[in-house]
């Protein structure tokens, strides 16, 4: 049963509540831009800037899948 519980977080669980997080800080960045008024190009520029860390942590993430024989 235990092992079974294991399995269903790891399979759903964890990609969706991965997923609601780096949804929320894109609110958080996006909330930043708003209140320091940075204006569009500001705005992009802290997009660029904080998204990257969100896109290396994806890019990292399918890379170690890929590695590990994932995605057949």
């Amino acid at each position: 049963m235990n092992y079974e519980l294991n399995l269903l977080i790891d399979d759903y669980a964890m990609p969706v509540l991965i997923a609601i997080m780096i949804g929320f800080m894109v609110f958080i960045i996006w909330d930043l831009a708003k209140r320091s008024n940075a204006g569009k190009f500001g705005t992009l520029i802290l997009f660029i800037a904080l998204g990257l860390g969100i896109l290396g942590f994806v890019i990292k993430s399918v890379v170690v899948t890929m590695m590990e024989g994932g995605f057949h």
